[in-house]
């Protein structure tokens, strides 16, 4: 989905080599400290997880501010970050399946991303949207949803039985959100002009840069849990077909 971002002058091949590996190595790093917080985080739920999902919540709503100009955009920064916070929240509460659905939206965005940068750098090809975001490719975009489709299945029977065909429709409904939130946040950057949301994180810029594809998917899933399930059994509705 991804393909690395041109950083040096055609004269400077050391460096165009060089520094993608680098920013590589520092997004694998980041990857490694933040991913088991977050998962951490989920399988303790409670406090611990509300904790870590609002100041999620509370970077995200800074990054926008410090993004956008306009009393409306800062209006919706304030519900883009509120979604943030309440999305997971709302799934995690369902105490018999909670932990299963954040680690499920976790499994579908993270593949998606992962997959569709290699497979965008390794195939190429058509641009997904070029006007928005010119680095993204249809190779990418496909790679990772159909290889999101397996991994949640996969996640899905270790934690018990479900409805496979249910769990790959689920996965690749929010694979495709999860890229289109992706999309969302590249379009409001290329608006405003700006390459990052911050710097926060080092190789992925900021945590409005990480949590795009993840605000998209948790917002469409716990929709779609509320509707099945209500409050109290979001997870479960997500989950259960």
């Amino acid at each position: 989905m991804v393909e690395t971002d041109p950083v040096s002058s055609p004269g400077e091949p050391g460096r165009r080599a060089s520094a993608p590996a680098s920013n590589l190595a520092l997004r694998i790093v980041s990857a490694i400290v933040l991913a088991p917080l977050a998962l951490l985080a989920a399988y303790l739920g409670g406090w611990p997880f509300a904790v870590f999902w609002g100041l999620a919540a509370i970077a995200v709503l800074w990054e926008w501010t410090k993004l956008v100009t306009g009393p409306s955009w800062i209006i919706a920064g304030v519900g883009y970050a509120g979604i943030m916070l309440a999305a997971p929240m709302l799934l995690r509460a369902d105490a018999e399946r909670g932990f299963l659905a954040i680690v499920l939206l976790f499994a579908t965005v993270w593949t998606t991303d992962i997959l569709g940068y290699f497979a965008g750098r390794a195939f190429g090809g058509p641009k997904l949207l070029p006007a928005v975001s010119p680095k993204k490719t249809w190779s990418g975009a496909i790679a990772g949803a159909l290889g999101a489709m397996i991994v949640a299945v996969l996640v899905a029977s270790y934690f018990g039985t479900f409805n496979r065909v249910a769990i790959a429709i689920i996965a690749l409904l929010l694979s495709i959100v999860a890229q289109l939130g992706d999309l969302l946040e590249s379009w409001v950057k290329r608006k405003f002009g700006a390459k990052d949301a911050s710097q926060l994180i080092p190789g992925h810029g900021g945590v409005m840069d990480r949590l795009d594809g993840f605000w998209a998917a948790a917002l469409v899933g716990c929709l779609i849990g509320l509707l099945r399930g209500g409050f109290d059994g979001a997870a479960r509705g997500l989950l259960i077909w």
